[in-house]
């Protein structure tokens, strides 16, 4: 018998986007709770009636951060019509109905300047599917540019937009890759639509890579006259990377060339979602 074999010796281990094995587990059995509520049109309350667990206690076990008791967590499988087994291994999640609501539908998110655009394309190309840009369908909806949008309604107006949006897309296309613009993390609701209904991929970078791809394009308004521009960028990171995270995968494009992030990316896909 090795050390390794022995009782008491395991240690947790990391995942490659760096989150400890036991906090990715935990992430991920949340998703598949909240999916799968979803699939079957239960509300948090109606799911916490049904299973005897406290909706706020559902509420931390679907963001990542509750640590349940097995107990517990049989009670909300059997509520959901699932064994316990496929909750916990999420072979239902990826196989079963979840999979099939979300079809080939991909969604890239992320901060600006982690390439959800550049990518998304080369992405759809190579897929041979539509690609679509969120923040388009929401000009063509409300037939305003988006800085007029924000202009005239302010970002509640924006967001019930991008609502709409994100609904027209969902019923026009079975196939299709999706940008979505860095804010859509911040109405919780169109957020959960957006993972009800689509295989989101978190496309990470350094926020130093986010800041001079941004400059790449022209746009110089990050630096001008904004000398903490860097500190704000990492303190937005910071704030969204919880949210960020939810994201059925993620990938890292830091210091990638776009051919080597798009290699990474179709690999994911072929994997995880075209394989299932």
């Amino acid at each position: 018998m090795t050390m390794l074999d022995q009782p008491g010796t395991h240690k947790p281990r990391t995942q490659p986007d760096g989150r400890r094995d036991s906090e990715a587990f935990l992430i991920g059995l949340g998703m598949r709770v909240r999916d799968e509520r979803k699939i079957r049109g239960l509300s948090r309350r109606l799911l916490s009636e049904m299973s005897g667990v406290s909706e706020r206690y559902l509420a931390q076990l679907e963001a990542g951060t509750g640590n349940i008791s097995i107990v517990l967590l049989r009670d909300i499988a059997l509520s959901l019509g699932m064994k316990l087994k496929d909750l916990v291994s999420g072979e239902a999640h990826f196989r079963g109905e979840t999979a099939s609501v979300r079809g080939e539908r991909i969604a890239l998110v992320g901060l600006r300047g982690a390439g959800k655009s550049t990518l998304g394309f080369g992405l759809a190309r190579a897929l041979g599917i539509p690609f679509v840009e969120l923040n388009d369908e929401i000009e063509k909806l409300s037939g305003l540019p988006v800085a007029e949008i924000f202009n005239l309604y302010g970002e509640d107006g924006y967001r019930r937009f991008e609502a709409d949006a994100l609904e027209a897309v969902t019923n026009r296309h079975v196939r299709v890759v999706l940008a979505v613009a860095g804010g859509i993390v911040a109405d919780g609701d169109v957020y959960e639509a957006l993972l009800g209904h689509f295989n989101t991929i978190w496309l990470k970078a350094s926020p130093e890579d986010h800041m001079n791809r941004v400059r790449a394009q022209g746009d110089l308004r990050p630096m001008q006259g904004n000398p903490a521009a860097m500190r704000q960028l990492h303190k937005l990171l910071d704030e969204r990377n919880a949210d960020y995270a939810r994201a059925h995968f993620s990938v890292d494009t830091s210091g990638s060339t776009h051919d080597v992030a798009l290699e990474k990316l179709v690999c994911v896909i072929q994997r995880h979602i075209l394989s299932a």
